[in-house]
Formats: C-alpha cells, sequence, structure tokens
C-alpha cells in the first residue's frame, strides 16, 4: 500500500501539510501520522480524504525505543513509502549557559537524531520517485544567537538534505528542505518565543497553509532547497556572501 510517514503531524505546519498531501500527492493510500498527542491524531485521522486511512503513532521522537516501534512495524508490513516528512522539531529562546541542559539536548535529540534515525529507517522501504521531505527553517542560514542550538540544528538538517539528495539520486528517490520563516503556530509559545524577541516581533511571518502547498510541490519536483517569500530567499543570498562574523550581529534572536 502507498504509504506516507509525517512526523509531528498533530499541529502547526504537520497537521497542515497533511491537510494537504492528498492534493499533491493522490496515489497515497494510507497515512502513518507520529506525533505525542494521541487525541489530535486521531481527530486528524478522522478529517482525511475519503478513500485514505490512517495508522494513529503517539510516540515521543525523543525516546529511542519510538524509533525500534517504527521499525518493527515497517519490517511487519512492508509498506511502500512514497513520501517521509520530518517536520517534528523544536525551538528554545534562550543564552546557552542559562537554559536548562534538558532544554538545549531535547532540541538535539528531535531536530537531529529523530530525523536522522527516521530517514535511515524509512528510507529501505521507498522506491523511485519516492520523496523525502525535512522541515528546516530560516535559521539555518545563519547561526542566530539566543537560539544557537535550534540555528545550529537546522543547519545540519539542511545540510544533510542536500547530502541524502545526492546519495539517494542513484535510486530515484529525492529529498527536499524547507526553509520557512516564523509561522503563527503554538511552537512560539512553547519556546517562549511569544513576547520576547525583538527579533520575532519584526519579521514577517510565513503562512502555514502556503508553507505546506509550496513545500509538498517542491518535493514533487524534486527540489533540493525550497525557501517561501522573495524576502527570505535575500536573505539566503545575503547569508551566503557576508562575512558569517558580521551576519551573526544582525541574526540575534
Amino acid at each position: 500500500m502507498k504509504t506516507a510517514i509525517i512526523t509531528g503531524a498533530s499541529s502547526g505546519l504537520g497537521r497542515e501539510l497533511v491537510r494537504q498531501l492528498a492534493d499533491v500527492f493522490p496515489e497515497v493510500e494510507q497515512y502513518w501520522l507520529i506525533a505525542r498527542r494521541a487525541d489530535r491524531l486521531e481527530e486528524l485521522a478522522a478529517s482525511l480524504p475519503e478513500g485514505r486511512t490512517a495508522e494513529c503513532l503517539a510516540l515521543d521522537l525523543c525516546d529511542t525505543m519510538s524509533f525500534m516501534t517504527l521499525q518493527e512495524k515497517l519490517a511487519a508490513e512492508q509498506p511502500e513509502v512514497v513520501l517521509l516528512i520530518n517536520n517534528a522539531g523544536c525551538g528554545y529562546l534562550g543564552n546557552i549557559g542559562e537554559v536548562d541542559t534538558s532544554t538545549q539536548t531535547r532540541m538535539i535529540d528531535l531536530n537531529l537524531r529523530a530525523l536522522t534515525a527516521l530517514t535511515n529507517i524509512v528510507v529501505p522501504f521507498m522506491v523511485p520517485g519516492s520523496c523525502v521531505l525535512n522541515v528546516s527553517s530560516i535559521a539555518a542560514f545563519c547561526p542566530n544567537p539566543r537560539m544557537t542550538v535550534y540555528s545550529a540544528s537546522k543547519a545540519y538538517v539542511s545540510a544533510f538534505t542536500i547530502g541524502i539528495a545526492e546519495e539517494l539520486r542513484a535510486k530515484g528517490i529525492t529529498a527536499t528542505a524547507v526553509c520557512p520563516a516564523p509561522m503563527r503556530t503554538e511552537f512560539l509559545d512553547v519556546g517562549n518565543i511569544t513576547g520576547n524577541s525583538k527579533m520575532f516581533a519584526t519579521l514577517p511571518y510565513c503562512d502555514q497553509v502556503q508553507v505546506a502547498g509550496g513545500a509538498l510541490r517542491a518535493a514533487r519536483a524534486g527540489r533540493t532547497i525550497y525557501t517561501p517569500r522573495l524576502f527570505y530567499k535575500f536573505y539566503r543570498f545575503l547569508a551566503k556572501v557576508t562575512p558569517v562574523k558580521l551576519m551573526v550581529k544582525f541574526a540575534k534572536t
């Protein structure tokens, strides 16, 4: 059965990616929805288009046992994975040494370890024409003081995506990193960002509906990096040509 696996599916961009998935990947028959909150997953599963089925996997991807659970399920069911969306992630505001260590390492566990593990686990079940879609960020373009761990983690996501895109080319599998700007989702509240960052208060925001649609179309087209909005395409270019020691002074969150 043609399957899409979506992490961080219960809210925000993940939920919107699930909502629009059938428009861009109509061949997907089954959705594996992964997040911690089972009730939200069940609600989302009930809203899927007619003819689609869903598996709700309430997993905490910071717990490495979740990788074994998914690997065993894949081995048992042998799905044909058309699309893997690594959307689960987190970001917290705060200077190094002033935020709980568990908070800093959670970003590493979820944004890096889980994304890498799931990709490694799922790729053997993908066939030519399949896509990996990783959610990165504009934070990948330049280190962001006060969100240094987050921006470093997203730099990894983008670099990882570019690397695996080349590795998987021979298998006919593509990899895409979407790099959105802030969106008005619960990510901002959970990360203690709302009301505490002048940068976030002044940046132009992205619309999650448009980001989701654009990201899915970019994945379908086999693009490696997709950056929504002209303003942030220019920021990406600026970050490439400006010395990082200068650029980082303007990128403080």
